[in-house]
């Protein structure tokens, strides 16, 4: 089991096993019925060693075939049918860049090449198409538009924070579907929280250049448990931005899991550094009554 940060709380996130892997889910979103969507724990994978259970990234030296069967369960988990063929990866660099997703990115990551580099986001309005972006620290943004039924995922760093990526997600979805921040559900997942994340002064003076200084519920930096450091809250100057951007306060939901209080339960790059796997957020549109996925043959 897992450590919260907000005992007498409502849960923010639900914990759920299906075939033995283990995952968390937002309520909010779930009760939609539009998506299909995970964060990806340690638990119930086929990886060994220091990638034990799950890790679904291809890039940190596990083997292939572990990869592909740890993602072939989260298919599974996200729809009947799915497969390695329906996942379109980010391609994270820290950046603020968004890449509206079409048909034509089916499997790239997964089965394909991926044409494109330096991505941080994904944006859809294609059903059946699974977002996945990677995570041992960094929040995840999951953005739902229930109006024009499209949807969002980003890596939001402590740079991609500062750049705003939520609020570029939101933009994007703007200018391609019409999207109106206010119909949006937007949900902020498990990172490294405040007491754990550490800053020195140059990246304090970033996010003070951007944000300006805040308090109440927007205050996002603290003094730090030393000379000369900070104390960062990543998931409260991410709610800032989708603030900014026009999404009402009711509709952002907020995770209450740490990454490095759960390091056995969650990856944590601050604990382990590059010795470890890669945890995903998963967000997949929901296929409309009617409408049919054709399972790859």
């Amino acid at each position: 089991m897992y450590k919260i940060l907000r005992k007498d709380a409502a849960p923010h996130m639900a914990r759920r096993v299906l075939d033995g892997m283990e995952y968390l889910t937002f309520p909010a979103l779930e009760e939609t019925g539009l998506v299909r969507h995970m964060f990806g724990t340690r638990v119930g994978g086929v990886s060994r060693g220091k990638y034990a259970e799950v890790n679904f990234s291809y890039t940190l030296g596990d083997e292939k075939e572990a990869v592909d069967e740890n993602l072939k369960r989260a298919a599974a988990i996200l729809g009947r049918g799915r497969s390695l063929e329906d996942f379109v990866m980010g391609h994270q660099t820290h950046t603020d860049h968004i890449r509206v997703v079409t048909e034509a990115d089916r499997g790239k990551g997964t089965v394909r090449e991926r044409d494109y580099s330096d991505v941080d986001g994904l944006v859809t309005n294609v059903p059946g198409l699974i977002l996945t972006t990677y995570h041992a620290d960094c929040p995840p943004v999951y953005i739902l538009d229930p109006v024009r039924r499209a949807i969002g995922l980003a890596h939001s760093g402590w740079k991609g924070t500062v750049s705003r990526i939520g609020k570029r997600a939101l933009e994007v979805m703007g200018e391609t579907w019409g999207t109106d921040p206010a119909d949006c559900i937007c949900c902020i997942g498990p990172s490294i929280c405040r007491d754990c994340y550490e800053v020195s002064s140059d990246v304090a003076e970033a996010f003070l250049s951007a944000f300006g200084e805040r308090t109440g519920e927007e205050r996002y930096l603290y003094p730090g448990k030393e000379e000369g450091k900070y104390q960062l809250d990543l998931w409260a100057a991410i709610r800032l931005t989708l603030l900014e951007a026009g999404v009402p306060a009711g509709q952002i939901h907020v995770t209450d899991i740490c990454t490095r209080c759960n390091c056995g339960y969650l990856y944590s790059h601050r604990v382990t550094g590059f010795e470890r796997g890669n945890m995903a957020a998963f967000l997949m549109l929901e296929e409309e009554k009617g409408e049919a996925h054709a399972a790859p043959e």
